[in-house]
């Protein structure tokens, strides 16, 4: 299945623009609905001012069909107009799902952003808003006017109370606006918050059970929820006491007309029928307003989602860019920083240097050294970072992201499997592109022999078909570590990046790494290790040595070991362990 999305510089509004035809027929079906709507208060005109005086029984009759052949057209139209914002609904989904997808992937996951990871709910909030009442009510709202006019037509006191009436509706919704806005995008927020934490305590639920932190933990998410709650009901409760006003302002106004209608019925200036009309015209003048107010947080819901979705659809990658050819090993860094999430102070600080195809480097240091955080910077899956890193000596920034990342092996610490088959994940999922099946299967299955992980997955329950929970639930440790090795290797790529690949395996296991190292680097592939285990460094060329966030040392292996060794150098207890 292809992603749909579309090319714009602003793609949320090019996409509702996409939708403008149904937009336009909606209009004009609320047009017709709006006018058939008068078909009740014609009726009772003529009913109480001809049918009655004249006791025509036949003229009722016909009267009578002509009104519900006026309700039944009435009410296939409010079906079309329904159907037409469902439409519109499938239709943005189907335009700026796989975009916003693609864009919350793009993320850094330590970015700290949580409407960012929440985005494609407070998509669904946008898309839901368009098939509620709360657009009905804005569709209806522009003819208003029409109302006001036949109530005019009948009498100008009558206009004069639907008009009064609406500017007091509208001065509440105003006001209902100004007192809500900020409480309702509190809210919103807050319990954005609390569904990422809950989602996150449930994607670990093994451990908390593990710790014994599992009442902590619920009680944790109550209080979030508590919170969330609070603040949504404080909005509640704000716009419920405005719409209260709303609605008492409108049943008045209505009574109001049928006793304005009396008077003037009274004094002769206007008919019996007139009366209920009357009565009829003012409510439904006003219920447009009043569904908008009763519709206010809705409304405000899905324009906060639109500010949401906007600014991360305007944070996506362009697309459209030249397609270089894939890298073939050679690595520069160049006065490389990377900033801590929240911005307060460095990780990796001014780092510079260069790796030939076919070499094999180990990065070592101390824990907090910025190992991990390097090799996720040169694999792309960190965020934003200054200075350059190219590959054959293109800036990585140059580069299609996500056919670089392709053509790049990286094992990150965690493994990172995914929910699906062993060989959906060896596979990176590519068998959801489209690609030829007997060609992915053979990949994979060279992949895993590249890495000695085939007959460990063969005696898996169902082999390569054997489907993983999240995070290579199923599996154990070192199994996860290989099959995440397979991924790395699966496509020939000329640069791979491990993190940590011998943390859990056993002594043959790190003997056959050892051996995947050295034949990767036989075919010309670059490999940069993190490594605190010492039994690896039998396949590297070069050692790199960082603390905090800089270079301490870069050269020959054989070199830095010694160096390491000697008295004079002070190194760290953790820079290596056997």
């Amino acid at each position: 299945m292809k992603l749909l999305t579309i090319s714009a510089d602003n793609p949320l509004r090019a996409a509702f623009a996409s939708c403008r035809i149904h937009f336009v027929w909606a209009a004009v079906f609320s047009a017709l609905l709006n006018l058939l709507y008068l078909a009740p208060t014609l009726y009772m005109l003529q009913v109480y001012d001809r049918v009655v005086p004249s006791r025509g029984h036949i003229t009722l009759v016909f009267l009578t069909l002509v009104l519900a052949f006026a309700l039944a057209t009435l009410s296939l139209l409010d079906a079309v107009r329904s159907r037409l914002f469902v439409r519109a609904s499938m239709r943005l989904d189907r335009q700026l799902a796989g975009g916003i997808l693609d864009a919350t992937l793009a993320r850094p996951r330590d970015s700290g952003d949580v409407l960012t990871r929440q985005a494609m709910r407070e998509f669904d909030t946008l898309r839901q808003t368009l098939t509620g009442g709360a657009l009905m009510s804005l569709f209806d709202a522009p003819w208003i006017p029409i109302y006001l006019l036949v109530c005019f037509l009948l009498n100008p006191l009558l206009g004069l109370v639907v008009l009064v009436g609406g500017a007091i509706l509208l001065g509440v919704t105003w006001r209902n606006e100004r007192a809500t806005k900020a409480r309702l995008l509190r809210a919103t927020e807050a319990a954005n918050y609390a569904y990422v934490s809950q989602e996150q305590s449930a994607g670990a639920a093994d451990v908390v059970r593990a710790l014994g932190m599992r009442q902590a933990i619920v009680t944790r998410h109550l209080l979030e929820r508590e919170a969330a709650g609070k603040l949504q009901a404080e909005a509640s409760f704000a716009t419920g006491g405005y719409l209260a006003v709303t609605r008492f302002v409108r049943l008045f106004l209505q009574s109001l007309a049928l006793g304005i209608g009396a008077w003037l019925a009274i004094e002769g200036r206007l008919s019996a029928g007139a009366i209920f009309a009357a009565s009829f015209l003012v409510a439904r003048a006003l219920a447009p307003l009043e569904g908008m107010l009763g519709a206010w947080k809705s409304l405000s819901q899905a324009r906060n989602a639109w500010r949401t979705v906007d600014a991360l659809l305007q944070r996506a990658a362009p697309t459209g860019m030249t397609r270089l050819p894939p890298p073939q090993g050679a690595l520069e860094v160049d006065r490389l920083v990377v900033m801590k999430p929240r911005g307060d102070g460095a990780i990796l600080q001014g780092l510079g240097f260069r790796v030939q195809p076919g070499e094999v480097v180990a990065i070592i240091g101390p824990s907090g050294a910025g190992k991990s955080t390097l090799l996720r910077t040169l694999a792309g899956a960190g965020g934003i970072y200054s200075g350059a890193i190219r590959f054959d000596g293109a800036e990585m920034n140059d580069f299609d992201l996500e056919r670089l990342a392709q053509k790049i092996g990286y094992l990150p610490q965690d493994t990172a499997l995914f929910s699906g088959t062993v060989k959906e994940n060896i596979a990176r999922f590519s068998n959801y592109l489209g690609l030829d099946p007997a060609a992915v299967d053979e990949q994979v299955i060279e992949a895993s022999k590249a890495c000695g992980a085939h007959d460990m997955i063969l005696h898996l329950e169902d082999g390569y078909d054997t489907l993983l929970g999240w995070g290579g639930k199923g599996l154990s440790a070192g199994q996860a570590q290989r099959i995440a090795l397979a991924r790395a290797l699966f496509g020939h790529p000329r640069i791979l990046m491990l993190d940590e690949p011998n943390a859990h395996l056993d002594s043959d296991g790190e003997t056959q790494l050892v051996d995947t190292i050295r034949s990767q680097k036989a075919r010309g592939s670059t490999v940069l290790i993190v490594a605190h285990r010492t039994g690896i460094l039998a396949a590297v060329d070069r050692l790199m040595v960082l603390r905090d966030g800089r270079i301490e040392m870069f050269g020959p292996r054989d070199e830095i070991l010694a160096r390491l060794a000697s008295p004079q150098v002070k190194t760290h207890p953790a820079t290596v362990r056997a």
